[in-house]
């Protein structure tokens, strides 16, 4: 009985995990920044946004194909900057409840 139970929770964790959304970043290059340091995430902040505010304020129609696809890239490195500085790690409902049914096979 006890396998068939262990089993039942093999497979409901495996779907669990299987079915839960994540997001990676495999293709991208990681954010250098190894020490959270308040003062220089916000400097940096700061000259990404005023960067960002500078492209929207251009005049975007005398410019080539080319320009606006550096422009496109520029602001996509940016961005991805930007969401480096904010670190956090974050648990899905499905890792919290895997996280649990371990727990309780190990502590049994």
């Amino acid at each position: 009985m006890k396998i068939k139970n262990l089993l039942t929770i093999v497979a409901l964790s495996a779907c669990i995990a299987v079915t839960t959304p994540f997001k990676t970043y495999a293709a991208s290059a990681p954010v250098a920044t190894t020490v959270n340091d308040p003062e220089k995430d916000a400097k940096l902040l700061e000259q990404i946004t005023k960067r960002v505010t500078e492209i929207q304020s251009m005049d975007k129609s005398n410019l080539s194909a080319d320009e606006k696809k550096a422009l496109r890239k520029e602001l996509m490195g940016m961005k991805k900057q930007a969401d480096g500085l904010n670190s956090k790690v974050y648990l899905s409902v499905g890792a919290i409840i895997i996280i649990i049914l371990l727990l309780i096979l190990i502590l049994r």
